[in-house]
Order: C-alpha cells, then sequence, then structure tokens
C-alpha cells in the first residue's frame, strides 16, 4: 500500500544501511544540487553508483573519493532512445541496478506565449517523456529479476510544483505533474511484488537550481520580475540539499512506495493541508501573494 511521508518523519533503524537493501543504483543529474547529496549519501552508505552527467568530468571528486564504488556515466537525456541505450549498458555492467533514481532537470521561465512552443515542448521530452523511458527500462528489469527476490525501487524525483505551480514554469510545471501521475500509476501496477516506486517531492533547496534556469524571454514583465525575485529568495532560503538526501535515505530504508515531500516545515506539511482542506480559490490567492503576482 502507499504510504504518504514528510520530511519530519523518524528515520528506520540506526544499524541498517542503504546498501544492506540496493547494492547498485543508476542516479541521473549527479554532478549538482540534489543529485549530488543524494550520489553522497548513498557512497557514505556503501552503495555501488553509476552517476550520470552531460560533462562527466564534473563527477572526478567522486571518481577520486570513491574509486571502488563510483562510475561516472556520460548521458544526454535530451535524446531518449539514446538515454536508454546508455542506461542498458550501465544496467548490464553493473549486474543489474537495485535502485533507480530518475533525478535530471532544468527550469525554464518564460510567459507560455512569451516564446515559440519548440523550448516547451523540449523540456516535456526531456523531463517527462525521457524519464518515463529511463523509468521503463528500470521497471523492466526489476520484474524480471523480482523472480530471484531482487526486486528493485525506482525514485523518480517530482516536485511540490505539481502541487503548487510556479508561475512563468508552466512547462516545469505540467512535466513534474505528470511525474507524480506516472508514479501513482506505477505504484499500483507493482503492488504485491518486492518492487518499491517512490514519488519524491522536493521544495526549495539551496542547490542553485535558479542559476541553471533558461530564461528566453527577451521582454520579460514587471510580474515577470517580482516572480523572479520571490523565486530567488526562496531557493535562497531553503534547506541545504542534505536535508533532502536524509529524507530520501529514510524512505528507501522503509522499503515501501509512496509519496515523499520535503523541504521547508511549510512547504511541505502546512502548505498541503491548506491545499487539501481550503479551496483551490483561496490556494491560488496564497500562492498570487507568495510570488507578488496577485
Amino acid at each position: 500500500m502507499s504510504a504518504v511521508t514528510n520530511s519530519g518523519a523518524s528515520p528506520a533503524g540506526p544499524l541498517l544501511r542503504v546498501s544492506d537493501l540496493h547494492r547498485t543504483a543508476f542516479i541521473t543529474g549527479a554532478s549538482t544540487g540534489l543529485g549530488r547529496a543524494f550520489t553522497t549519501m548513498l557512497l557514505a552508505d556503501g552503495v555501488r553508483v553509476w552517476g550520470t552527467s552531460r560533462d562527466p568530468g564534473r563527477l572526478a571528486d567522486f571518481t577520486r573519493d570513491f574509486p571502488s564504488l563510483f562510475t561516472p556515466v556520460a548521458l544526454e537525456l535530451r535524446d531518449g532512445v539514446k538515454a536508454e541505450a546508455v542506461f542498458l549498458a550501465a544496467d548490464h555492467a553493473s549486474g543489474g541496478f537495485d535502485l533507480v533514481i530518475n533525478n535530471a532537470g532544468y527550469g525554464l521561465f518564460a510567459e507560455f506565449t512569451g516564446i515559440e512552443f519548440g523550448p516547451w515542448e523540449e523540456q516535456l521530452q526531456v523531463m517527462l517523456v525521457n524519464t518515463a523511458r529511463l523509468s521503463h527500462a528500470a521497471l523492466r528489469g526489476f520484474l524480471a529479476r523480482s523472480a530471484t527476490g531482487r526486486g528493485g525501487a525506482l525514485v523518480n524525483i517530482a516536485s511540490l510544483a505539481a502541487e503548487f505551480p510556479l508561475p512563468f514554469q508552466s512547462a516545469y510545471n505540467v512535466a513534474k505533474a505528470g511525474l507524480v501521475a506516472l508514479n501513482e500509476s506505477l505504484m499500483v501496477e507493482v503492488t504485491g511484488t518486492n518492487v518499491v516506486v517512490i514519488d519524491f517531492r522536493p521544495g526549495d533547496y539551496q542547490t542553485d537550481f535558479e542559476g541553471s534556469v533558461r530564461r528566453p524571454q527577451l521582454k520579460p514583465t514587471p510580474r515577470m520580475a517580482r516572480a523572479w525575485i520571490a523565486f530567488e529568495a526562496m531557493m535562497r532560503g531553503g534547506p541545504r540539499p542534505e536535508h533532502a538526501a536524509a529524507a530520501l535515505r529514510r524512505a528507501l530504508l522503509r522499503q515501501r512506495s509512496g509519496t515523499v515531500r520535503t523541504g521547508r516545515f511549510f512547504q511541505a506539511v502546512v502548505a498541503p493541508l491548506l491545499a487539501r482542506f481550503g479551496s483551490l480559490p483561496f490556494k491560488r490567492r496564497i500562492q498570487a501573494r507568495y510570488f507578488d503576482v496577485a
């Protein structure tokens, strides 16, 4: 059964490590932000990690510090067919992954009609369709090995933006909401197996995510400018990425499918309660004021 958790949940037994459950892991976007924190956490727990980046040189410190545990992988998620081939080759080399974390992604800040449709469509292709492709390949491997008792865990990094959309980041919101729907669907499909699906929804973290957001609109409006200032402030004021890694570690040690909301207490706990028990117009008013676009 699906379990709903949050960042304030108590940890599992202190003597249990992730490597006791998952010997090998594949993680996309391992060079920066939450992906780097997840990778660090897994390596510290003795997991053999295949971590990806478009530039494997950005993973050199992992290779140096964990030569027997870390393998860098060059992966470009824009090419879904090639990305799947890279994943399958790594899966074969590892002897079959026990844990797959789809983390890679990026932001696009613009009005929906303020730019051509191509960049919007590309973000959905990269972050939703191609991530689903890797999920498909990973789950096939887990289920094929489940007869031997191995199973596996699939973690798709969604976002609280699926519940509280970010202004002027519609493609990001849609991609993350799509991942949430995919995760919910897969949780049902793996019921009764020894495969786990975790829907991980982080809020704002100090990751410099805003520094990598693409801003292709040539003439931002005053409302966009105010929203961007609020967005930057939220990211700077969020917890450190290690906070998210600790939340993921607890979820993995529980060994059950579910949703993890993590971030500042207001984002991860209070806001979802307001959304659940308040009206949609109320939620929209709060959000508009939050981003100064009312």
